[in-house]
């Protein structure tokens, strides 16, 4: 796993999930693939296997690179600004 500049700077402990699902599908209708946590603000988006792809949208949209999978069992963290797992 790499250390970028964004991971360093993230708040610790990582922020509360906002949802358990994400919302801007539920809104839409649609069914979320894969679940991401925004490690910045606890934002819950779908991943980019999405029809919507909220996850990686809130990234661009908030400035808020790093997200971990919130999908059972799983802790990896990913940058999408570096496109890399951090």
């Amino acid at each position: 796993m790499n250390e970028c500049r964004h991971a360093a700077a993230l708040p610790r402990p990582e922020p509360v999930p906002l949802s358990d699902t994400c919302p801007e599908c539920l809104a839409a209708g649609s069914h979320p693939v894969q679940l991401r946590l925004c490690l910045e603000c606890g934002h819950v988006g779908c991943c980019d296997s999405s029809p919507y792809r909220h996850a990686s949208a809130h990234a661009k949209e908030e400035g808020h690179p790093v997200v971990r999978s919130f999908e059972p069992g799983e802790d990896w963290r990913w940058c999408y600004e570096d496109g890399s797992i951090v």
